[in-house]
């Protein structure tokens, strides 16, 4: 006997891999450069050099059972410190070691927030354009997923939606700023709005409707854009983290989870993460990988290149007659297809192997995503061919 719901997460895979193992197949068959593969999130600029130069300080210099031995399942109190002193400095925010869980990247973060919330009957509310994962990652707790529709044009956050969306089963918001698959960044205006909807709600229904933020994009703004630290603007957040994308380490899978002393019910909900990371097996982070953090914690991105990227793309698309949301963050634009159907119009690029990620699974069938992080010389040999299917 098999379960019926893990089985249909592994048969049915995520429509960015799918079309990512499509564009391999393809490059066996055209050539590598010949695929124009806008499908996958992975970083296109090298890690900082002090990344590469803290692991090998930390090899060379620490004992190698103290490298590669367990650290405590909330991590290594050198890196919980470190990234406390570091959000501190920049944020003034109270962070204290403590309040840090140190986990495999944001995804089995996520899991276990959520995990961490679902009581019976709970519903965690994501808003489109949102993240697929999210879907599997409620819905394998226990929880429901329910959809508030996207603010098209300006993909910040409907708030008349949101309330209306809001039940006495609803546990938490599950916000992504910068945001994939947009690009957006939701303002300060918008986030305080969000926190007095919510504290109104939370005081209707009973209990505490919390923020949980994922952060993988945070440093990852453009144009003298900033994200606001949310946890400043609401108290009730929980802050999901990696350095996937900061850093350029998306294979190395290291983050934190962060819960604000200022929280309500602190100590439980933190201990009901530990134990819901506990469920799904968690130990502890790469020991090797938190040492290294440690160490870097205060590097942050060269964005030179994805910027140019990002305006190419989307000053030449925009002169083709595309619409998009305004990609200040993160690296992705998303792109109102002409047609009205991002799925069909994602098939007929696939015939210039051009390859386009469809909203559908993000709840914007309208539009589709571009992730930018490639080569400029791709993206450059790919722009006759966007041209050429908006005139079709």
């Amino acid at each position: 006997m098999i379960n019926e719901k893990m089985y249909a997460l592994g048969a049915n895979r995520s429509c960015i891999r799918e079309l990512f193992e499509y564009g391999s197949q393809r490059a066996a068959v055209v050539g590598r450069e010949n695929v124009f593969d806008y499908s996958l999130g992975n970083p296109s600029i090298p890690a900082p050099a002090g990344v590469n130069e803290a692991i090998h300080a930390v090899l060379n210099e620490m004992d190698s059972l103290a490298v590669h031995g367990y650290t405590s399942a909330p991590g290594d109190l050198g890196l919980r410190q470190a990234v406390a002193a570091d959000l501190n400095e920049r944020y003034d925010a109270g962070v204290r070691p403590q309040d840090l869980f140190v986990g495999c990247g944001a995804a089995p973060e996520l899991v276990s927030v959520i995990r961490a919330l679902a009581v019976e009957n709970a519903e965690f509310i994501a808003v489109a354009p949102f993240f697929p994962e999210y879907r599997p990652f409620v819905e394998s707790s226990g929880g429901k997923l329910v959809v508030v529709p996207a603010d098209i044009p300006a993909f910040q956050i409907d708030m008349t939606a949101l309330e209306n969306a809001i039940t006495a089963n609803t546990q938490a918001i599950i916000l992504n700023s910068p945001n994939n698959p947009a690009g957006t960044v939701y303002t300060a205006e918008t986030l305080q709005k969000l926190a007095r909807l919510l504290d109104r709600k939370s005081a209707e229904v009973g209990h505490t409707i919390y923020i949980i933020s994922d952060e993988p994009y945070r440093e990852l703004v453009y144009g003298g854009i900033t994200a606001p630290w949310i946890p400043g603007i609401y108290d009730n957040t929980v802050v999901c983290y990696s350095w996937s994308k900061s850093l350029s380490l998306p294979g190395e899978r290291i983050g934190y989870v962060y819960v604000p002393k200022q929280c309500a019910d602190h100590d439980a909900l933190y201990a009901a993460v530990a134990g819901a990371a506990r469920s799904i097996g968690h130990v502890c982070a790469p020991s090797l990988l938190q040492k290294v953090i440690a160490r870097c914690v205060q590097l942050r991105p060269d964005l030179q290149a994805y910027d140019e990227n990002r305006r190419l793309l989307s000053e030449s698309l925009a002169s083709y007659g595309y619409e998009m949301a305004k990609p200040d963050g993160a690296f992705y634009l998303f792109v109102k297809a002409p047609d009205g159907s991002s799925a069909a119009f994602s098939e007929k690029a696939k015939q210039h192997d051009l390859l386009l990620v469809p909203g559908d699974d993000f709840g914007c069938p309208e539009y589709f995503r571009i992730c930018y992080c490639v080569s400029r010389d791709l993206i450059e040999r790919s722009l006759p061919i966007f041209e050429k299917l908006i005139k079709e």
